[in-house]
């Protein structure tokens, strides 16, 4: 059953919220991909079959090197299960904004890198941060969202597509269209990021910081005023 849209979400499910979320995780997938390394950071089954087809191939080394993004990944979302009770104690912010800060930090930190150092740094960082993301940020105005990647999308666009020539019912062109929505930002972010990649190389992450940036100050505003008493309200989807 897809659940009836509301009016009173918390700001850290809101769709704008979403969105950017989506062309940073894109910049960051064209990021790791092209200049560090050539791994999937943002979801882990490409490196699954990468490191497959390495022992598939008796390439010890190789399989051991796609291990590190696999086990930086776990550990972010074992994070997730950890910290955010820690933080709703403290009563000061809510865990989304925080998570989202510190992405922003991690994310400057990678673009003031030289580029010589090695790639298992923005790696195993950017695995991390993205693992984190996509278990915290899990639903966009009612409706299941991903953040970091774009399987459950594609699926979900045909999915409610046939559903709602199906059944009639205009909630599923609804959630079709807000998938695609997610997709195109998704898509936007690669591309750019593959552009800025080509002409600033590690610099181009700087872009991912900015718009994780604006993210943060919307979640923190509203975490000092409108959600100030609202703190402890456990997103949907948790």
């Amino acid at each position: 059953m897809i659940e009836e849209q509301r009016k009173d979400f918390l700001e850290c499910e809101r769709s704008r919220v979403f969105c950017l979320l989506m062309i940073s995780s894109g910049l960051l997938g064209a990021f790791t991909y092209s200049i560090r390394g050539g791994v999937f950071c943002n979801a882990q089954t490409g490196n699954v079959v990468l490191i497959s087809m390495a022992l598939g191939n008796g390439d010890w080394k190789g399989a051991a090197y796609y291990l590190i993004p696999i086990t930086a990944y776990g550990l972010g979302a074992a994070a997730t299960e950890l910290l955010p009770g820690l933080v709703k104690k403290a009563g000061l912010l809510r865990w989304d904004t925080m998570l989202v800060g510190f992405e922003v930090l991690v994310t400057l930190f990678l673009g003031f890198l030289p580029e010589t150092a090695p790639y298992h740094i923005s790696q195993v960082a950017i695995n991390f941060i993205c693992s984190m993301q996509f278990n915290t940020f899990r639903r966009a105005e009612g409706f299941p969202m991903a953040t970091t990647f774009c399987t459950n999308h594609i699926c979900q666009i045909g999915i409610s597509l046939a559903k709602g020539l199906k059944k009639k019912d205009k909630i599923f062109f609804t959630k079709c269209r807000r998938h695609l929505e997610m997709l195109f930002m998704f898509i936007t972010g690669a591309v750019t990021g593959t552009v800025l990649c080509g002409l600033f190389l590690g610099k181009a992450i700087f872009f991912g910081s900015f718009l994780l940036f604006i993210v943060f100050i919307d979640l923190l505003h509203a975490d000092l005023t409108k959600e100030k008493g609202m703190l402890g309200r456990v997103p949907e989807g948790h």
